[in-house]
This record gives C-alpha cells, structure tokens and sequence, in this order.
C-alpha cells in the first residue's frame, strides 16, 4: 500500500486509450487516411492528471472502477507501476472497461469513448473516510461518471471539512447542455479548470478574457487552459497570464490534465499564481513529446532542466529544485 499522508486523492474515470498519431487531416467519414504511430496507454483525464502529479512526487490514491478484462488489468498494472495506490480500484465482472480512441494531429485531437465502468461508479462505492489524510482532492469528467455525478458536490463537501484543498476539470459535456447542477460542484472548488472552449459555454461570453471575469466572480481560482497560447486564471480578482512553451508536438492527449498536474503542484508547493500557470504550462508542452498522455510526463528533475533550457530558472526552478527528495 502507498502512502497517502499529505498526498492527493483522484476519484473517477479509468480506460485505455487507442492513439493513432501524426494525423494530416481529420478523419473524413468514408475515407481512409494514415497515421505516423499507434499506442496503447493508460487514459482517463483522472487517470492522466493522477500519473502526473505522483511523476512530480505526491503520494496518490485512486478511487475507481474497471471491468474484470485485459484493458481492466493494463489500468491497474500502469498505475501500480507508477506507486498510484489502487486499493480503491475496484473490478465489476459484470462490467466492461472503458475505452477511448484518440485521433490526434499535431494541433488537436479528436476523442471517441465508450463508457463502460466509467458511469457506474456510485457514491456509496466511494470510502469517503479515506479523504483524511489527504491535503488535495482532484475530480474530472462530470459528464461521463453518470452514476456519480449527482455526488460530485457532497464528495467536494465533505473533502473541504476535512481540511483538503478542491480542484475540478468538469471537460466537456458530449451532450452541450451544460445543465445548471455544475454550478453545484463549482460552488464547492477552490480551483476550477477549463479550457477556451468550456469557459465561452459556461460563462456565455465569447471573449476569452470577459469569460475569464465573470467565471471568476464564481469560483475562487479559475484557470483556462489556451494549449499553445499558454493560461490565464483569476484568483480572488487578481488576473495572471502565462505564455506557452513552443515545442514540437507529436501527440497533445491529455495535455491538459498534465498542465492541471503541474499547475497543482507548484500550488501545493505555496507558489502564486503566476508561478502555478509556468509549471502547468511546462508540464502540458513535456506531456505532447510522446504519444500517450502519461510517457510524456516531467519528473521535478525534468521539470527543473525544461524550464532552465528555457529561461524560466527563478522561482519557478527553485520550486522543484527544493522538492527533490520527493521524487520516486
């Protein structure tokens, strides 16, 4: 069993991901196009954000569910060899595990998923109790976690009275309703993350930098994700922006959830905003290296050597140069 004291809990979603990579175009139904690389990888934005905040050395525990088969078995294996406790991953032998196939081009990616355990969670699966202990709380995918959505704010309650601190990616919602209950989680998160795209629906503001004030007039610490362009996020009225890294990017899978696990880190390690947004962003460019949203992920060492390639060695390399004896 990994330790969890002083670590973060993730709870939801679990699958495999199918990447066919180095795309030309998007697939165009009735046509054949060919992509440069294929590979199978642990996936799930859970899953993901969840390998790339133990990579940057924080104990994890991972609440889910999965299906007694082989994409089953490959989730859990990935995660313990990553030392992401699976004690709380629990197998259904009447389920299927999900799955999702990514197509990726060099600029984005589209996703096809098929549920499976993934909305059969329930919250009386859920051992709340084993939040104590924990100093942070991550949950993501609103949308596909049908069984457990409705519990979303009560696990987000009950977290804060036990003193952790609350993040929550709700992704996009397949249906495009944005149904009023987020609002319900929203109010229960000290830092939301979206990206452009989510925070123009939920906020009904074209206009990335107006999306970004009234969403912020909502929720303690908002942060938008722009990919190439970089983050922006508000926090208790002060507004912070942060440019991007340019790299050349193979497979941008989960990008987003690594950039969430970086921002997360520098957060729990006391930096402000600025600094959170420049880890984050420097986690999400490492992550598009290699195909797969987890083998492209930075340990603190990395991480540091990135950033002084680049020029960001202040505050930002003195963050993760101090953290060393956390590494794994």
């Amino acid at each position: 069993m990994v330790s969890r004291n002083g670590g973060v809990v993730v709870i939801g979603e679990l699958n495999v991901d199918l990447v066919a990579s180095g795309l030309e175009t998007v697939p165009i139904l009735g046509h054949e196009i060919l992509a440069q690389g294929f590979q199978i990888t642990l996936g799930s934005a859970s899953a993901i954000f969840a390998s790339g905040i133990r990579r940057l050395g924080h104990p994890v525990t991972f609440i889910s569910k999965v299906g007694a088969d082989d994409f089953g078995r490959y989730c859990k294996q990935a995660l313990e060899d990553l030392s992401i406790s699976v004690d709380y991953v629990q197998v259904n032998r009447a389920s299927m595990t999900g799955v999702t196939i990514s197509l990726s081009t060099n600029q984005d990616r589209a996703l096809v998923t098929y549920l499976g355990a993934i909305a059969e969670l329930k919250l009386e699966e859920v051992p709340l109790g084993i939040l104590k202990g924990h100093r942070h709380l991550h949950m993501t995918s609103l949308f596909l976690q049908h069984a457990l959505r409705p519990s979303f704010p009560t696990i987000f309650r009950e977290a804060r009275k036990m003193g952790l601190t609350t993040s929550f990616d709700p992704n996009s919602d397949p249906s495009q309703s944005w149904r009023p209950d987020i609002w319900d989680v929203v109010s229960q998160t000290d830092i939301l993350f979206v990206n452009e795209t989510e925070a123009q629906q939920l906020s009904r503001e074209a206009d990335v930098e107006k999306a970004l004030g009234w969403l912020g007039a909502n929720a303690p610490c908002v942060v938008i994700k722009r990919g190439s362009l970089g983050a922006m996020a508000i926090q208790h009225g002060k507004i912070a922006f942060e440019p991007g890294f340019p790299v050349q990017a193979i497979d941008t899978t989960g990008a987003g959830d690594s950039f969430a696990a970086g921002f997360i880190d520098a957060y729990m390690r006391g930096g402000d905003l600025s600094l959170c947004l420049q880890t984050g962003n420097a986690c999400g460019a490492m992550s598009t290296l290699q195909v797969g949203g987890t083998t492209g992920q930075p340990t603190q060492s990395q991480l540091a050597n990135f950033l002084q390639e680049r020029g960001e060695a202040s505050d930002t390399t003195k963050v993760v140069l101090n953290s060393q004896g956390q590494e794994f």
